[in-house]
């Protein structure tokens, strides 16, 4: 189970999980900016890549490659759809899971047309014989294809038109240095400010033809987790309750009593999040407490918990990894209005025998 995968069901039914389902596809399609003048936040990324973009269209040549990472629904694709507009050239979309061969990849590096952007989301869970093929592809625009099995194999060597590939990843790390090499522009995508989510969230009421105060606009965004896809999702949310149950328009009322009804509270934390945080506070006296335990208290898989719900919680100074075990922040308390037990309390909540 991974909690950046748009295949882990955990992740991805979950209001403000960061993974695209189909209905989020389809209206990040119709919400999408067409160009870097309208993309909002990310300013030090946009100012680059406006460079590096303006640069190449200068030179009359195809653009460096890209390689953009942060965590999911920060605008990677949206970005790499920007470049393709931007260069005036067509774009090819893949992703790394669903190239598990090197003739995968021949295939559509093979096809492509000059100047056409290569968007590969995931890179970093591409095959290992696909990413050798593509240090050749990006260095040299040429790959060599094996034709024939044993000693008589031959190696033909196919030249590619010159073309600008896109990765994008989630988790830099996992990337070997030889590819990330590669890359000409590398940008890393940061979470967002509430004032930014509420420029993103102004603008897609105003295209999804909703009214929104700014009071409203505000307390959505501060409950999405700094990422525009919640945003938008919690406001395609909202817009269904304002419609149902007042007059369509979405005040700071509104929203919060919406946002209720979904049990996504002020600081972004939904039932799962608040199941972690209460289990390790109320059972388990804030902790040290084991992964296992700790799932087993909340009647989830080890992973879920892992991968899920722990990221954003860590992030958020909620929750702290130990070698002991997981550890509840003073803002955890906090934020329950609960009281920290005294050093003579042990991590269970039961008195310590030996007084420590």
């Amino acid at each position: 189970m991974n909690w950046d995968d748009p295949t882990d069901e955990s992740a991805a039914e979950r209001l403000v999980g960061a993974s695209a389902d189909r209905e989020d596809q389809a209206v990040e399609a119709a919400l999408r900016p067409k160009d870097l003048d309208e993309f909002i936040g990310q300013e030090k990324v946009r100012e680059q890549l406006d460079l590096v973009l303006r640069a190449a269209r200068a030179r009359g040549a195809t653009a460096d490659h890209v390689l953009l990472s942060g965590a999911p629904g920060l605008g990677k694709t949206t970005l790499s759809m920007i470049i393709a507009a931007e260069m005036e050239a067509p774009i090819r979309i893949t992703s790394g899971p669903a190239i598990q061969h090197a003739g995968d990849l021949a295939a559509i590096l093979s096809s492509l047309q000059e100047g056409e952007v290569l968007f590969l989301d995931e890179i970093h869970r591409m095959s290992r014989p696909a990413e050798e093929m593509l240090y050749m592809a990006m260095e040299d625009f040429r790959v060599d294809v094996i034709v024939g099995k044993g000693p008589g194999a031959t190696a033909i060597p196919l030249e590619l038109p010159p073309f600008t590939l896109v990765g994008a990843t989630t988790r830099a790390g996992l990337l070997p240095p030889p590819l990330r090499d590669r890359f000409g522009f590398t940008a890393h995508m940061e979470f967002y400010e509430p004032a930014e989510l509420e420029r993103v969230i102004h603008r897609s009421a105003h295209l999804l033809d909703v009214e929104i105060g700014a009071e409203g606009a505000a307390e959505i965004a501060g409950r999405s987790r700094g990422t525009p896809r919640i945003a938008n999702r919690l406001l395609r949310r909202v817009r269904d309750y304002a419609q149902v149950k007042a007059d369509g328009v979405i005040t700071r009322d509104i929203a919060a009593a919406a946002l209720a009804v979904y049990e996504v509270d002020d600081r972004g934390l939904d039932r799962l999040d608040r199941g972690v945080l209460e289990a390790l506070l109320k059972l388990f006296g804030g902790g040290p407490v084991g992964l296992s335990t700790l799932a087993v208290a909340v009647g989830e898989e080890r992973e879920t918990v892992e991968e899920v719900a722990e990221p954003f919680l860590v992030r958020e100074g909620l929750l702290a990894r130990t070698p002991r075990g997981r550890v509840a922040t003073p803002a955890a308390w906090a934020h329950f209005g609960l009281t920290r037990p005294g050093p003579s309390t042990g991590g269970n909540g039961q008195q310590d025998l030996f007084g420590a």
